[in-house]
């Protein structure tokens, strides 16, 4: 029996407890939301800030700003692939140069 006794103590307790430190969690965090949405003193209504949007935004734009890269330096790469390969069928073939300077100069504007 005393093992239920300790139990329900226990139990009261940690109620008890929980609530206060729970309540006390509740009021700062509701005056800090309540001081972030009262209006300034000069009677301007600031915009609102979405934090979660504009760190969702920030992440987007640095995800396509590295693949544009990404790309740009693969585009790069295959021209000059590409480049080399015609100078040495120029040389087989006994094609003229001037041609692949047109044609890579069609291929870096795709």
């Amino acid at each position: 029996m005393s093992n239920r006794d300790n139990f329900a103590g226990g139990f009261l307790l940690g109620t008890i407890l929980g609530g206060i430190v729970g309540g006390a969690i509740g009021a700062i965090v509701g005056a800090k939301l309540a001081e972030e949405s009262k209006p300034p003193e000069n009677g301007t209504r600031p915009e609102p800030r979405p934090r979660k949007l504009k760190k969702r935004q920030f992440a987007e734009q640095a995800g396509m700003e590295t693949a544009r890269r990404s790309l740009e330096n693969k585009i790069a790469q295959l021209n000059e692939a590409i480049d080399d390969v015609r100078q040495q069928l120029s040389h087989v073939n006994g094609t003229a140069v001037e041609e692949t300077e047109s044609v890579s100069a069609v291929v870096e504007e795709v």
